[in-house]
């Protein structure tokens, strides 16, 4: 039973931020680029205030999973690499923090780029 929570409660946090984007969509005129950009730095500020820490424990993958949970991951990585290398853990930390998701995406789109068909519009 414990499981279908926690699921239930990934499900919908993740589903709100994706239907709080899908609205920043639909009814302004920002671009889905801009939209990203705001949902990761709104990430990094949450977890800088130290909103995003309770949030994760509550929802689990549906706050880690979506683009303010790698901003939550590039603050956290920033803050435990300041704590450990002093300063210089401001520049490393972020990578440090996303490596498996930048080393994911990469290797994904890799795959993808060699099954797919690429044609021009």
């Amino acid at each position: 039973m414990e499981l279908i929570k926690q699921c239930l409660l990934a499900f919908l946090f993740g589903g709100a931020l994706c239907v709080i984007g899908q609205l920043f969509i639909d009814f302004t005129k920002l671009t889905p680029a801009r939209i990203l950009v705001a949902y990761v730095t709104s990430g990094v500020a949450l977890t800088a205030l130290g909103l995003y820490e309770p949030l994760v424990k509550i929802f689990g993958c549906g706050a880690t999973v979506p683009l303010t949970g790698f901003g939550y991951c590039l603050a956290k990585g920033v803050k435990e690499s300041v704590q450990k290398d002093g300063l210089l853990g401001i520049l490393s930390g972020g990578l440090v923090g996303t490596a498996a998701g930048i080393a994911a995406a990469v290797v994904f789109g890799f795959l993808i780029a060699l099954i797919a068909k690429p044609r021009s519009k």
